[in-house]
């Protein structure tokens, strides 16, 4: 059989790619995994990525932002469940009432934890 050279490149790129991904993903822990399903099945990465700007910061970004306050955790967790304006541009977040008691302050700490 002939295979034409793009379609090697190709091939070959797609499985570097695949390793990639499943060497990030065996990287990540259970409370990072957790962090990231609960993101999605709450909606926040329709306006957030991890590591790059969407309609709202990265949330590396917001990590490194506020990873100094003393109180970092509480402040996020707030900011999550009340919403905010103003902090990152004109774009308002807004408030998160669907969230379980806990749920703020567990994205809040997986925010964090992308520093």
């Amino acid at each position: 059989m002939s295979y034409s050279k793009s379609l090697v490149k190709t091939a070959a790129a797609a499985i570097a790619f695949a390793v990639a991904a499943a060497g990030s993903a065996e990287a990540a822990g259970p409370a990072e995994l957790q962090g990231l399903a609960l993101a999605q099945q709450q909606n926040c990465m329709s306006c957030h990525a991890v590591n790059r700007t969407l309609m709202g910061p990265a949330l590396q970004d917001v990590a490194a932002k506020y990873a100094s306050r003393g109180d970092a955790q509480r402040y996020l967790a707030r900011k999550i469940a009340d919403g905010s304006s103003g902090v990152w541009g004109p774009v308002p977040m807004p408030a998160n009432t669907q969230l379980a008691p806990g749920q703020a302050a567990a994205l809040a700490r997986w925010i964090l934890s992308l520093k």
